[in-house]
């Protein structure tokens, strides 16, 4: 629903902000209170005559006019206390609060607290008595030459003298003449500071700074600095003298410092803060704090923000800067200049008419005439802006647009940025950055991932950043005898899509994929990853979000991320181009490796483990294919999810294999296990057979997804083309069964599957997390029950799992033997029924079990899970509920059964110790395992300590447990024995 927007001020600072909050689709109205002739009547914005000095009229005004959101421009209503007031009467205010307008307002009180808080500025001392200050300007030993008035001053509170007698002079005039009113009763006498004057902005949310680019403004009225001070006659943004590296120093050192101490201080800060600060020889140092956006450099930040305006204030106010920082335009550059009206900033005359505006123009002091026409109505008139994507060049246009406008007798400066154009022009030596490598840009780009590194932490591994090489302990990881297992891979041409779509965050989980789930084919566990992205010219934003999903891939896989290479080569790869390279090193019990070749028999069993469709092979030819059909990667998709474009389908995530595989794998049913890459079904099944054996496939007997019948149509692609390219559905292919040979690979039936489509096909492969192919929605999924008595941590890990999409069951009851534990408050929180069977009420266990069943037959439960649930069940109830029934022991069974368990493995000197999944049976601990998560012994271990880890551990192992019930995929044999349905129909 689009919103109404109320901008508090006339001046061109507030008719950019109008401008860009319009461009909003979030805004249907913009209101300017009292606004000018620019703001008068423009598309979505218009004036509004509300008395903005009155904040009780105001609310009420922003309440009958359904205005969502306030924004104030300049500094006066701020410090009175706008936003308080609004706040308090529910209207939502952008800005501080009048305490912490005080940086502003209170040059004494800004002072004293840059002293508290150790941020760097000049030296310093406030008076109450004019003789006081001219007797410490005389008597200082540097030069106090700087008097400002405390207060506000509508930006004109400063006099820099050239000597002693004229800042004494200052001081009478602002004190005893009154030269700025009020705001003059206290002045600050300050340090000569001498350097580079910039402006540097952020938002901040009360915790988190989003910066700026940096601006210049200059406060002189005419060419070459000369004329008197004036309110500013121009600006530019950025500022080629602030590099990155000094950006981040003052984001550091300047702006989050002064908002965590506001912070500190009980003051949160929240809106726009300015630190005008001059670049010393020993460093950046504040001058001042504004409390709002500057005017003029609001007119030349705003046109560079990319974001949607609307949202940056937002976001700002429901403090979520830290995830989702404004975005501005790269290589552009913006110069706004002031047309002022003659005689300003003394006398001048109002009424000029003005005609014939061209580029953005920004209103400020200008009215509308009676009977139509703009007239000026102030000192400062207009400013012009102009973006263009160098400084020069956007000079030259703003200079242009100025020379269009009808003001005559206009006073404006021609020379807006000529510091800048200096500093670029000067004879120096050359950069680094001059070569096209930006070694500031690759700092950011390891700030920004080394928390997301840090994510990915796992047992053996910190996953800490910084150093030459990257450590993994697999001792601690729990391995006796092990063997390393390293793979590494690309994404291939794939990535040209992903350029294309500019879609870049899905690459990571097929680089990830590709190479773990090569790991995983030789039986190992994936232990760590370190990626390589190389590219011309380092784009911060999309290296941040391919590393940003690898590392997310990571976490779904299992291992740390533990390193990478980040490579700018200039000239080697074109605008936006970029290339990536992934190695995973994993371990296996020397005994544990795949594939077991001597184990594998004529008449084995193949088992399909599902694709997600193309998977990052066959990229060439899919482009190829596209390219014969003649549709773009905008066009929808004759194949995937209703709404897809092409793009978007074909950039489809390499499933990641490992946390479904790997309790199968552990179980060592499998004998050999085939990642589906480059050269498809037809080379790499043969890759894990023994010389004399080949395998017959069925294409009837699997889901072959649509994009492989569309590849098969549109490119007229034979069967061995498709075969020996894709996939065709079949991520991984495991032995384990038995099945007749015949040659290599036979593959039969797959033309006729191909031109059928996906339905006549029956699903019989394993998906990521158990899921079939059917929609969820429609899928029937097993109905669980799950028993606690506690807190219900390990009940929190199932609920996660169920929640998903593509989980197999369904939690519907959660039955507790004790009322009012957190375990109940997840389950309602989570929506699900709960019941509570006191076992204190029964007279005896059987009719206490007799209950718990009823409830269950009741919800219709077909599996149940003893999550944390501290009763002892009946022989009966347990016959009852066989293969139905699991539990969880902090133990790897057969070892250490029973109670104290960690206890038992520390007095036993155990290396290894973990959690046991397993079916229920009538003697404690002995029913049939069904997945085992290892964790490591450590030295130093207390019960306490590996009873954490251990319960970790469970988080992970009894959601996977559950699926492998719940899919079918385990199931209890008549034996007693866990049994692996992993099937495909034989032909």
């Amino acid at each position: 629903m689009a919103e109404r927007v109320l901008v508090i001020g006339s001046g061109g600072r507030e008719h950019a902000l109008a401008w860009k909050l319009a461009q909003s689709p979030h805004v249907q109205q913009v209101l300017v209170a009292p606004g000018n002739a620019g703001t008068a009547s423009c598309g979505k914005i218009s004036n509004s005559a509300v008395n903005v000095s009155n904040h009780t009229i105001l609310a009420q005004y922003c309440k009958d006019h359904n205005v969502a959101l306030v924004v104030v421009g300049p500094e006066v209503p701020l410090a009175a206390g706008i936003v308080d007031d609004l706040t308090a009467a529910g209207v939502p205010c952008f800005g501080p609060s009048a305490k912490a307008a005080q940086l502003e307002a209170s040059k004494s009180f800004s002072k004293s607290f840059m002293d508290r808080y150790g941020i760097s500025t000049a030296r310093w001392s406030s008076f109450t008595d004019p003789q006081e200050a001219c007797s410490y300007i005389q008597g200082a030993d540097f030069p106090a030459l700087v008097v400002k008035a405390s207060g506000l001053a509508a930006g004109k509170g400063v006099i820099v003298a050239k000597d002693k007698e004229e800042a004494c002079q200052a001081v009478l005039d602002i004190m005893k003449d009154k030269a700025f009113g009020a705001a003059g009763d206290t002045v600050v006498v300050e340090e000569l500071l001498e350097g580079e004057e910039v402006s540097c902005l952020c938002f901040s949310d009360g915790s988190t700074v989003a910066a700026m680019p940096p601006a210049q403004d200059h406060k002189r009225l005419l060419d070459g600095d000369k004329g008197p001070n004036t309110g500013g006659m121009g600006a530019y943004c950025p500022t080629p003298q602030v590099s990155g590296e000094m950006l981040q120093q003052i984001k550091t050192t300047v702006l989050q410092k002064t908002v965590d101490g506001m912070k500190e201080d009980g003051i949160p800060y929240v809106g726009v803060l300015y630190a005008g600060l001059m670049l010393t020889q020993q460093g950046p140092k504040v001058l001042e704090f504004n409390c709002r956006f500057g005017d003029p450099e609001c007119q030349v930040l705003l046109p560079l923000l990319k974001s949607d305006l609307y949202e940056v204030l937002k976001n700002t106010l429901q403090a979520k800067l830290a995830s989702e920082p404004p975005v501005w335009l790269d290589n552009s550059a913006a110069v706004t200049v002031v047309m002022a009206s003659e005689g300003y900033p003394g006398a001048y005359k109002k009424g000029v008419e003005i005609t014939e505006m061209g580029l953005q123009v920004f209103h400020a002091g200008t009215a509308l005439k009676d009977g139509g026409g703009v007239v000026s109505s102030g000192g400062r008139v207009l400013t012009v802006t102009a973006v263009r994507p160098t400084l020069e060049s956007a000079l030259h246009s703003a200079n242009q647009g100025v020379a269009a406008v009808g003001f005559p007798n206009a006073v404006y400066r021609r020379d807006i940025g000529h510091r800048a154009i200096a500093y670029l022009t000067r004879t120096r030596g050359l950069t680094y950055k001059d070569s096209g490598v930006d070694i500031a840009a690759g700092n950011k780009l390891v700030e920004i991932i080394k928390p997301l590194a840090k994510a990915t932490s796992r047992t053996g591994c910190n996953a800490e950043l910084g150093g030459f090489a990257g450590l993994f302990d697999l001792k601690a990881a729990g391995f006796v005898d092990p063997i390393l297992v390293a793979g590494t891979d690309g994404v291939g041409t794939k990535l040209k899509i992903a350029q294309a779509c500019n879609i870049h965050n899905t690459l990571g989980q097929d680089l990830v994929a590709m190479c773990v789930n090569d790991v995983l084919a030789q039986g190992a566990e994936p232990l760590f990853f370190l990626d390589y992205f190389s590219c011309g010219r380092l784009d911060v934003g999309v290296a941040s979000s391919v590393i940003g999903g690898i590392a997310e891939a990571c976490q779904m896989a299992g291992c740390a991320l533990l390193g990478g290479e980040t490579a700018e080569m200039p000239g080697v790869y074109g605008p936006g181009e970029y290339d990536l390279a992934g190695f995973c090193v994993g371990a296996a019990e020397r005994g544990s490796l795949l594939p077991r070749l001597g184990d594998i028999q004529e008449g084995d069993l193949l088992i399909g483990v599902a694709s997600s469709g193309v998977h990052s092979n066959g990229f060439s030819l899919v482009r190829k294919v596209l390219e014969r059909t003649g549709l773009q990667y905008s066009s929808p998709a004759p194949f995937g999810q209703p709404g897809q474009t092409m793009g978007s389908a074909l950039l489809t995530p390499t499933k990641i294999y490992s946390r479904l595989l790997q309790p199968i794998l552990r179980s060592g049913a499998v004998k050999a296990y085939a990642h589906i890459t480059g050269g498809g079904l037809l080379e790499n099944i043969p890759r894990v057979l023994p010389k004399d054996l080949a395998v017959d496939l069925d294409a009837t007997h699997w889901r072959i997804p649509p994009v492989f019948s569309w590849l098969h149509k549109e490119g007229s692609l034979s069967e061995e083309e498709m075969v020996r390219t894709f996939n065709c559905g079949l991520g991984a292919v495991l032995v384990v069964g038995k099945q007749e040979a015949q040659r290599a690979v036979v593959v039969r039936n797959l033309e006729h599957c191909l031109r059928a489509g996906p339905n006549p096909c029956p699903d019989t492969s394993v998906l990521q997390n158990g899921a079939s192919h059917t929609d969820s929605s429609s899928r029937k999924r097993t109905k669980v029950a799950v028993l606690i008595s506690g807190t219900g941590t390990n009940l929190q890990a199932l609920i996660e799992q169920t929640k998903k999409p593509s989980s197999s069951a369904e939690i519907v009851v959660v039955i507790s033997n004790r009322p009012g534990v957190l375990g109940l408050k997840r389950a309602s929180m989570a929506g699900i029924q709960t019941r509570v069977v006191d076992h204190k009420l029964y007279g005896s266990r059987a009719e206490f079990d007799s209950t718990i069943d009823h409830v269950l037959a009741e919800f219709g439960v077909e599996v149940v899970c003893l999550a944390g649930f501290m009763r002892i069940l009946t022989g009966s109830f347990v016959r009852k509920w066989n293969g139905k029934l699991l539990n969880i022991h902090p133990s790897l069974l057969p070892s250490f059964k029973g109670v104290n368990a960690q206890k038992q493995a520390l007095l036993a000197g155990a290396r290894v110790s973990g959690c046991t999944v397993h079916f229920v049976a009538e003697e404690v601990d002995a029913g049939a395992i069904i997945v085992q998560e290892p964790v490591p012994v450590l030295m130093n271990d207390t019960e306490e300590s590996l009873s954490a880890r251990i319960l970790e551990a469970e988080h992970q192992a009894f959601p996977a447990a559950l699926e492998l019930v719940a899919s079918g995929v385990v199931r209890l044999g008549e034996d007693g024995q866990q049994q692996n349905l992993w099937h495909v129909q034989q032909s």
